[in-house]
């Protein structure tokens, strides 16, 4: 007989924390098998994850392994070579006022963490922060987004074929069987989508106060002060704008250019945008597809709100929308209050630094920024007065592709972070211990408290001699 959501998200909760409280999870040999096994996995479902991509959304195979694949290689091999490092309990200094002892915060598993993941990058959003739960010792429910439903099954069989469900458990389907997990004792949600949808998810988790990572989106501007090299700028951003056809929460969102840089700007666009697609169509190889009706029928709404100066195309068919560059655009149009998600791409100006600094700080915080400069007082003016997740100096997305930086948000644009040991560090709860001397104490603090020990004590705080009282 079939399970409810309800008793299937019981019945898979209870088994895994079953094996986390059986204490499996947490040695060092064990973490490391899994992650050497998820890598084996992975190699062996290569083609048919890059195949089920394209089917999805007519991903290109190139794009497919550099921003999926490729970056779990990556995490994995980077927790490997520092799992055993982090793991280790890490000694901290102790207060005189504390002798005779140690101080240590020691890592552990949070328990069973529900990691979501969202459509756009449907691989690379699910297994990277799973790769961090196993690293951190934890049991594993993965959710894959229904919108991608041939590359959401070759991750479900992949992972079933990999690991028991009791320790790591793969499905599919839509808001309800999420639900029925967040009704659960969970120890973690992990969560990466929409903002709307992360204040869901936070609000069900808050009724069983299960702690929440939200990995949301925004309006992440790329800023251009200086335009040195027309040419390698424009190919900067065009790639991190229009790779998987901008559906990437930390895509360049619109550009914000200096007033006089604005027209050999956009005809640097123009050039790279031609070198990169010549002439693009829907059955272009190397550029990818809207995910599905409803989110084409909303970035073709965008295209009226602007002077289109290059690409506009689209075929609903295909749900097909080419590389676009706008101007001319009201602060208040749609187009500049939404997350475009797509490759839409406003062009704004500016006159002064400060002007753009409150151009973006009237927007909510975003999840990225891109500054192109070379000067050291417009970066650190940037960095010190705007608020944002994470970003890049002269280069777009490219903070997303090393494991040695974190990547989360901040506000509205998510909260917590991942990557790296950051990743480990999300999964793990870090315990404060203090371990004091089973012989010697100081007898200063214990009752009766009288006038001499009081008067001791202020001179403790002021001359730090402790020695004298120790039995």
């Amino acid at each position: 007989m079939k399970l409810s959501n309800e008793d299937f998200a019981k019945l898979a909760v209870k088994e895994q924390k079953n094996l986390f409280q059986s204490g499996k999870t947490l040695s060092y040999d064990f973490r490391k098998r899994q992650l050497i096994r998820l890598k084996t996995a992975i190699k062996s479902y290569e083609k048919p994850l890059i195949h089920a991509l394209e089917k999805d959304f007519h991903k290109p195979a190139f794009e497919s392994y550099v921003t999926e694949i490729g970056q779990a290689y990556e995490e994995i091999n980077f927790a490997l070579k520092h799992l055993k490092r982090w793991m280790k309990p890490e000694r901290r200094h102790t207060p005189i006022t504390q002798f005779p002892s140690r101080s240590y915060i020691y890592p552990e598993p949070r328990g069973t963490v529900f990691v979501i993941a969202p459509w756009n990058y449907p691989f690379n959003l699910v297994i990277l922060p799973l790769i961090g739960a196993i690293a951190a010792g934890n049991t594993v429910i993965l959710k894959s987004a229904s919108e991608v439903p041939h590359t959401s099954g070759v991750i479900c069989e992949m992972i079933g074929t990999t690991f028991e469900p009791n320790y790591v458990l793969a499905l599919t389907g839509d808001a309800n069987i999420t639900q029925a997990f967040l009704h659960e004792p969970l120890d973690h949600v992990f969560f990466t989508g929409s903002m709307r949808v992360g204040k869901i998810i936070m609000q069900k988790a808050a009724e069983n106060l299960i702690p929440v990572t939200l990995e949301l989106g925004g309006k992440s501007p790329a800023i251009v002060h200086e335009l040195h090299n027309p040419k390698v700028i424009a190919q900067r951003i065009a790639w991190g704008k229009f790779i998987n056809a901008g559906q990437t929460c930390v895509a360049p969102d619109y550009i914000l250019v200096k007033e006089e840089l604005k027209e050999p700007l956009i005809k640097a666009l123009i050039d790279v945008l031609h070198e990169f697609y010549g002439e693009i169509t829907p059955d272009h190889k190397d550029y990818a597809h809207i995910i599905n009706e409803k989110h084409y029928n909303r970035l073709k709404g965008y295209l009226t709100e602007g002077n289109i100066r290059f690409g506009g195309d689209t075929d609903e068919d295909a749900l097909f929308i080419a590389p676009t560059l706008m101007d001319e655009i009201s602060e208040k149009a749609k187009v500049m209050k939404d997350e475009i998600f797509g490759p839409i791409l406003p062009i704004l100006t500016y006159q002064t630094i400060e002007e753009a600094i409150q151009i973006v700080c009237q927007q909510p915080d975003p999840l990225a920024l891109y500054l192109f400069s070379e000067n050291q007082v417009i970066i650190d003016r940037i960095i010190s007065r705007v608020p944002f997740g994470g970003g890049a100096i002269n280069d777009t997305i490219s903070h997303l592709g090393t494991s040695y930086l974190a990547f989360g948000g901040r506000g509205r644009s998510g909260m917590g972070s991942y990557h790296g040991v950051k990743s480990f560090e999300t999964f793990s709860h870090h315990k404060s211990i203090l371990r004091k001397h089973k012989r010697y104490g100081i007898s200063l603090a214990y009752p009766p408290y009288t006038k001499e020990k009081h008067k001791i004590l202020r001179t403790l705080e002021k001359h730090r001699l402790l020695k004298k009282f120790i039995k």
